[in-house]
């Protein structure tokens, strides 16, 4: 089975330049936790969650106007529609997320994977099992480390539009 079987297809999404209260009313209107950040070209740069509006942002003493480049995760990881579902997984448990984008070749996003696709694909006895599923959700409860988070080395996050795929 490959990533695009199961992703939703072109997600809602925020610029860089999006404020905190667009990105919150976006998801509001979505009704979803997370959207990928793109910049100027539409190249995907980033995952804002719920959870960075609130600990990024508000415990952070930023307010509702603080743009989406300032809340936002830097370097999501990546998959291509062509991926399988296995690679989808490896990066959820590697990299501790709970979603991951899928990107075309010009690093645009044009689906997003969660926990709850992969579930969906188990409960229709697709290529993905139960245990699996129970793998990847509990592999990406256990408390991790901050490193996920790092840009790669000698990297400047606020001149890159480095998107990193599959490169586990």
């Amino acid at each position: 089975m490959k990533a695009r079987d199961i992703m939703t297809a072109n997600p809602k999404s925020a610029s860089i330049e999006d404020s905190a209260v667009q990105v919150a009313r976006a998801m509001r209107d979505a009704d979803c936790g997370s959207l990928p950040v793109s910049d100027a070209t539409g190249k995907i740069v980033g995952m804002i969650t719920d959870r960075d509006l609130a600990v990024r942002g508000l415990a952070e003493g930023l307010g509702p106007d603080a743009p989406a480049s300032k809340l936002m995760t830097l370097f999501p990881f990546c998959c291509s529609p062509d991926d399988d579902v296995q690679v989808v997984e490896k990066i959820m448990t590697d990299r501790k997320v709970r979603r991951v984008p899928v990107v075309d070749e010009n690093q645009h996003c044009i689906g997003i994977i969660a926990q709850a696709d992969l579930a969906r694909a188990a409960t229709k006895k697709a290529a993905v099992t139960d245990h699996e599923v129970a793998v990847v959700v509990e592999r990406i409860s256990t408390p991790g480390d901050a490193a996920r988070r790092s840009p790669p080395k000698g990297v400047d996050p606020y001149a890159s539009t480095l998107v990193i795929t599959h490169e586990l």
